[in-house]
């Protein structure tokens, strides 16, 4: 209950600013309690990278919008945010014990993708994911996410074999995988320069 009121108070204060809450989390007890708050910018449309023919051009135009969409958040954004959810759940008593610290802060560029909206919106960028339960007999996987569909990911994991190492010259063609949104433990998106 105490976390839904927080995710609550927050997601409106982050609203006033043109902001969105990417992730409550509430962790520890007694004075060493902390309680932090992600935030990021609302995306535009047109934010959310798609697909092209070329995949180098689909590579770049991916690389500047993800780049686009996760340096918005201002140091002021994470301030004004802290300062207002702060007193808001201080007025209200919504923390129990009222001894806790607040953090702020935005997703950075290795983001978790919480929400089947964080996914959507990064169809195309490259993501480190680990599954609860097994998938072809591994939990951990890294490609690029190729689309998201009815709760499933798939997944191209022909970019993590490059990165690893060269594989055998006839492996060229692309290793997709579809994972249950379900199944994930965590996911990150892996920064791409």
């Amino acid at each position: 209950m105490t976390d839904e009121r927080i995710r609550e108070i927050a997601e409106r204060v982050a609203a006033s600013y043109g902001l969105e809450v990417v992730e409550v989390e509430l962790r520890g007890g007694g004075k060493a309690r902390m309680l932090r708050i992600t935030i990021d910018k609302v995306p535009a449309t047109g934010d959310s990278p798609t697909h092209a023919e070329d995949s180098g051009a689909a590579n770049a135009a991916l690389s500047d919008v993800t780049h686009a969409a996760l340096s918005g958040v201002t140091h002021d954004d994470c301030a004004n945010v802290s300062r207002e959810v702060s007193t808001i759940l201080d007025v209200e008593d919504v923390v129990p014990g009222a001894s806790y610290t607040l953090e702020v802060s935005s997703p950075g560029l290795d983001r978790k993708l919480v929400r089947a909206r964080d996914w959507e919106r990064f169809t195309g960028s490259r993501v480190k994911l680990m599954t609860r339960e097994p998938v072809d007999g591994q939990k951990h996987f890294e490609g690029r996410l190729q689309s998201v569909h009815d709760g499933r990911a798939t997944l191209d994991l022909k970019l993590a074999k490059k990165a690893k190492k060269k594989e055998k010259a006839g492996d060229q063609d692309a290793k997709l995988i579809e994972i249950e949104l379900a199944n994930v433990e965590r996911a990150n998106l892996v920064p791409e320069f």
